[in-house]
């Protein structure tokens, strides 16, 4: 049978990805991207769009009962520096667009959903460096306990009635092809952009802040590899860790330089996403990710700055 996918939240940094990559593999006519706002031209233009707002019950019903979707990813969310500024906001999309997107996916039989969670659910006494996958969480962002109360849910779902939700604890994600949505990693994402236009960027975080990142290519990667793994060998159904590259903005920059030498970078003070990355981990544990489903990460630093560089620059 073949699948019947919907992606909600496709203009943001991971779905404007993940969508051309699920056409390239299912058929353009088998992916039917949604977002409450306009698309970009790519999406719009090569499948189905609909418009939807998870918040919307009704709306949602509508598209759940109209296309039959075999799985489904739910993507939208407001990341950590914006939910700071609109709490009680990012609670409610968080939270009520997850439980109705699952209440929905049992419903109408939803086969697999995906929904992503984040380092943010560790906190200021979780572990900081090799952080395991089972440890203290005490989030102090609505962005992060918003996560971590959502791994909750996906796994009494998987519990109380049988749903295969799947999840990837994602770090600060890197890419070319889509602009960052509000998050506290988006340093890592702005200071490549601003190399070749400028040749300087500002930091938002201190210069030995180390968080871990991925490669955006290593993360769509990882959540198809994940969401094509056989169920029965899947341990964990609250979110799994998954690691990257952990650097500070001192080691990128440095790494830039190695291409653009005249590139310069500068450190603000008193931002206050550096409290943010103050709690998170410096470093990752995802063996339980490898042992699962054989997650490898590919892009290692020289890497992905050299192929962010070269794409970048066609772009901007």
């Amino acid at each position: 049978m073949s699948e019947k996918i919907l992606v909600i939240g496709a203009n943001g940094q991971i779905g404007t990805e993940l969508v051309n990559t699920l056409r390239t593999i299912h058929g353009a006519a088998q992916v039917i991207a949604s977002d409450i706002n306009d698309p970009a031209y790519a999406i719009r233009n090569s499948g189905p769009f609909e418009f939807v707002n998870v918040l919307d019950k009704d709306n949602l019903h509508h598209i759940f009962d109209k296309h039959r979707p075999t799985q489904v990813y739910l993507l939208a969310a407001i990341l950590s520096a914006v939910g700071e500024q609109k709490p009680k906001m990012a609670w409610d999309l968080n939270m009520t667009g997850l439980i109705q997107v699952l209440d929905l996916a049992v419903e109408f039989n939803v086969a697999k959903v995906f929904w992503p969670s984040s380092i943010a659910v560790f906190g200021p006494h979780s572990p900081q460096y090799n952080t395991p996958q089972y440890c203290v969480m005490d989030p102090n962002t609505v962005y992060g306990f918003s996560k971590l109360a959502g791994e909750r849910w996906c796994e009494y779902y998987h519990a109380k009635h049988g749903l295969d939700v799947r999840s990837l604890r994602y770090p600060g994600l890197i890419g070319w092809r889509a602009n960052p949505g509000g998050g506290t990693t988006d340093y890592a994402v702005h200071i490549f952009h601003e190399a070749l236009k400028t040749g300087k960027y500002q930091s938002f975080l201190s210069s030995e802040t180390a968080l871990p990142m991925m490669y955006m290519d290593d993360a769509i990667r990882a959540t198809l590899s994940l969401m094509d793994a056989p169920a029965d060998q899947l341990t964990i159904r609250s979110s799994y860790n998954l690691a990257g590259l952990s650097f500070t903005p001192c080691q990128l920059a440095n790494e830039i330089k190695n291409h653009l030498p005249g590139f310069e970078i500068s450190y603000a003070d008193n931002d206050p996403r550096q409290a943010i990355a103050d709690s998170w981990p410096k470093s990752i544990d995802d063996s339980q990710a490898t042992a699962d489903w054989g997650w490898k990460l590919e892009y290692d630093l020289p890497k992905m700055v050299a192929d962010m560089l070269v794409n970048l620059k066609n772009v901007i």
